[in-house]
């Protein structure tokens, strides 16, 4: 199978079974009086109604989003650094993986109390409960990605004296991308709904807020078109990802097709 026809079946999948199941739904839905169970029609009549008004967009949508960029931007960069430099060092790796379990295994939901009481209902407080769940997809899988690099490469990298800041550069971190990417990929997802999480707590504004008010105000149709935006946000921030995915390790999946054919 060439590569234009898996992409063009690849295409018919992703926009085929999303077609049926609007059309399942439009069908249960029809002639129905459910409050409960709105039909697509009209929950995309919210949808236009609600989230595409210039007010909400900028007092609800856009912040939010953008508390997701920076809250994912800040567990990446800290889960990296912080992987590599734990995955380097075997001793501080045994010394801290105890730790590093204990507190990955706190719901971070759990910790949105005490982040209330500590730094109150604003942004800073959000984007500690983003980062506070989204951070260890990284981390760990910067720490292993390190951890388990070939021997080949520090081997070659000691031969020819390349150290500190290049060794890290040109051997550490590409080595480790493959797993980087795969911890990027999971923190997205979670990230994305700690947002979510975030901003039904003492919250006046955002995505979560919004969802929160429809769903207390029996705005059952409002409520639903929320849920099919996140749904929508989550789309564009896969394919984005795997764009840069594929840039990013590109001689990685090139090995791949390779090893293939």
């Amino acid at each position: 199978m060439t590569a234009v026809r898996r992409y063009a079946v690849s295409a018919a999948f992703a926009v085929g079974l999303p077609v049926l199941l609007v059309l399942g739904w439009a069908v249960v839905t029809q002639g129905s009086t459910n409050l409960y169970l709105p039909s697509p029609v009209r929950v995309g009549q919210a949808f236009v109604d609600t989230w595409l008004d210039p007010t909400t967009l900028t007092r609800d949508v856009l912040p939010s989003l953008g508390r997701f960029a920076v809250g994912v931007l800040i567990s990446i960069v800290v889960g990296v650094v912080a992987g590599t430099v734990i995955g380097s060092t075997p001793w501080l790796r045994a010394l801290l993986e105890p730790m590093l379990e204990f507190f990955r295994a706190i719901p971070p939901v759990v910790l949105v109390p005490v982040l209330m009481l500590l730094m109150g209902i604003g942004d800073g407080m959000k984007l500690a409960v983003i980062v506070s769940g989204s951070v260890w997809p990284v981390l760990l899988n910067t720490v292993e990605g390190v951890r388990a690099m070939d021997p080949v490469l520090a081997d070659t990298s000691r031969s020819y004296r390349i150290r500190g800041a290049l060794a890290y550069r040109f051997f550490v971190l590409p080595a480790a991308s493959p797993q980087i990417m795969a911890g990027v990929r999971l923190t997205l997802s979670i990230g994305l709904i700690l947002m979510v999480i975030s901003e039904m707590f003492a919250s006046s504004s955002g995505l979560g807020y919004q969802i929160v008010f429809f769903q207390r105000q029996y705005m059952i149709a409002e409520m639903w078109s929320g849920t099919v935006l996140l749904g929508l946000v989550g789309v564009v921030v896969a394919a984005v990802f795997h764009l840069v995915e594929r840039r990013v390790l590109h001689w990685h999946h090139g090995s791949r097709e390779v090893e293939r054919g």
